[in-house]
């Protein structure tokens, strides 16, 4: 199987930043998109970013030119600098990686456990 460790949430003031990392680990042959999404208390899990195995990017009109995307792929880890945070900004923060286990070669998708970003204004 695989598993995804995150890190990195916390309490922040806004205009400030945070990093998450999110690294992967098990029986991967190769992960192809890595991606975080977020999810604010009574809404929906939302797509942030998400970053391709050939470093394609994309992200949500929210956090444009703010958070930045980013992946080594030799660590199997996806990171996400965010910066100028906001107060909506709050929210559970999930990695999820799309990976090809090895030997069979299946495709599966993986949520990290969440890690709770808290902005105050």
């Amino acid at each position: 199987q695989v598993q995804l460790v995150e890190s990195g949430g916390g309490l922040v003031q806004a205009g400030g930043s945070l990093r998450l990392s999110c690294a992967a680990s098990g029986s991967i042959d190769s992960i192809n998109t890595m991606a975080w999404y977020r999810q604010a208390p009574g809404k929906q899990r939302d797509m942030v970013a998400t970053i391709t195995s050939i470093g394609s990017t994309n992200y949500a009109d929210s956090v444009k030119d703010r958070f930045t995307i980013s992946r080594d792929t030799a660590k199997n880890t996806v990171y996400l600098q965010m910066s100028s945070l906001k107060p909506e900004d709050t929210a559970v923060y999930y990695c999820n990686v799309t990976t090809r286990v090895r030997v069979t070669l299946r495709l599966l998708e993986v949520w990290g456990q969440g890690t709770l970003v808290t902005v105050s204004s």
